[in-house]
C-alpha cells in the first residue's frame, strides 16, 4: 500500500466562483440551509449545518462560474509536511499561505489539470451559537428543519484533460486510492474515483471533451435519506431550480443521486449515502468497460447528454 494512504483526512471546503452571486447565495442558504459565518469583501463563507469545522464553501462573485481553491486536510502536522515535500518534489507547488477564518497555514499547489487546491492541518472546531445550539452535544449545529438540509460536504468531481496524469498524481503525491474507473476501448482512462480513508470516494476525474484545463463537473452534498432527495426534487422544482438528472442510482459507487444546476450554473450533486465504507486494507479498483457504462446507471433513467458536455466556466 502507497505509504501515504490515510496522510488525508477528508475534503476540507471549497470556492465556488459564481456569475450570479445574490440567487446562488439565496440558493445556498434559503435552499440548501447552509448558514453565513463571515464576508470578506463580496464573498461570503458558508457551512453546512454538520460540518466541525468553521466552513465548507467560498462562494465568490466571478464573471464566469466555475471552481477555486479545494482544500483537504491532513490527519496531523507531520502529515502535512509529508505531503507538502511530496507536493514541491512533484513541481506542482504554489507556496504557503495563511490561513482564514479558523484555518491555519495552508500550503498551495495545483493538480497536472492546473485545478487549484490547498493542504492544511491546523483547524478551529465550529462553535454553534445560543441560537443553533443543538439537542444532541455529538452534532455540530442544530438541524435546520427546511429546505434541503444538506448535511456535509461529500465529493468533489474535477473535470480534466488526462485522467491518467491527474490519478497519478493523486496517488503517487496525495495518496488517494482509485476505487473504481472507466477505461475505454482505446485503453485510455475515461474517469476515476479516488479515497483518502474509508470513504469509497472523496475525489473524482472525468475526461472534459472540450479539452480544456480545471474545470468543474460537480461538487456534491450528503443528504440523510433519500428521502430528502425526493423531497430536494420537490423544493427544487418549486423554486424554478433546473434539475439535470435523477433520482435515481449510479451504478458505479451506486448512490442515489439529484443533479441540479444552482442559479451560476455550477452543477450540485445531492447524494445518499454520501459514500459506502471500504473496509479492505487491499482493495482492488473495480474496472468498468466502455460496452458496461453503455448500460447507463444501475436503475432509472439512462444518462443525458448533458452530463458529458455540461462543465463550468463554460467553454465558447
Amino acid at each position: 500500500m502507497n505509504e501515504a494512504f490515510h496522510d488525508i483526512a477528508h475534503m476540507g471546503h471549497v470556492e465556488l466562483l459564481t456569475s450570479e452571486f445574490d440567487k446562488s447565495h439565496w440558493f445556498f442558504t434559503d435552499l440548501l440551509a447552509f448558514r453565513e459565518v463571515a464576508w470578506d469583501g463580496d464573498s461570503v463563507y458558508l457551512r453546512s449545518w454538520d460540518d466541525y469545522e468553521r466552513y465548507t464553501l467560498k462562494l465568490v462573485p466571478s464573471s464566469k462560474s466555475g471552481i477555486g481553491a479545494v482544500a483537504i486536510r491532513t490527519v496531523s502536522e507531520e502529515a502535512l509536511n509529508r505531503r507538502v515535500a511530496a507536493i514541491e518534489a512533484s513541481g506542482r507547488g504554489v507556496g504557503w499561505r495563511e490561513g482564514s477564518h479558523g484555518i491555519g497555514k495552508t500550503y498551495a499547489f495545483t493538480d497536472p489539470d492546473g485545478h487549484p487546491m490547498e493542504i492544511y492541518y491546523e483547524s478551529e472546531w465550529h462553535v454553534p451559537s445560543e441560537a443553533t445550539r443543538p439537542a444532541l452535544k455529538n452534532q455540530a449545529d442544530r438541524f435546520p428543519g427546511h429546505g434541503v438540509n444538506a448535511r456535509r460536504l461529500d465529493h468533489v468531481n474535477f473535470l480534466g484533460v488526462d485522467v491518467e496524469a491527474n490519478g497519478e498524481f493523486v496517488n503517487e503525491v496525495l495518496g488517494g486510492r482509485a476505487t473504481e474507473q472507466i477505461r475505454l476501448d482505446n485503453g485510455r482512462l475515461a474517469a476515476q474515483w479516488f479515497s483518502f480513508t474509508n470513504k469509497s470516494y472523496d475525489l473524482v476525474y472525468s475526461s472534459d471533451h472540450t479539452g480544456t484545463h480545471g474545470r468543474l463537473h460537480h461538487l456534491a452534498f450528503a443528504a440523510d435519506t433519500r428521502e430528502d432527495i425526493l423531497k430536494a426534487a420537490d423544493i427544487f422544482l418549486e423554486n424554478g431550480i433546473h434539475i439535470e438528472t435523477g433520482p435515481h442510482k449510479h451504478a458505479i459507487q451506486q448512490t442515489f443521486f439529484l443533479y441540479v444546476y444552482e442559479p451560476g450554473g455550477n452543477r450540485i450533486e445531492f447524494c445518499n449515502p454520501g459514500a459506502r465504507l471500504i473496509l479492505a486494507p487491499d482493495w482492488k479498483t473495480i474496472e468498468w468497460s466502455e460496452a458496461e457504462r453503455a448500460k447507463g446507471q444501475a436503475w432509472g433513467l439512462k444518462t443525458i447528454e448533458s452530463f458529458h458536455t455540461h462543465g463550468t466556466p463554460p467553454v465558447d
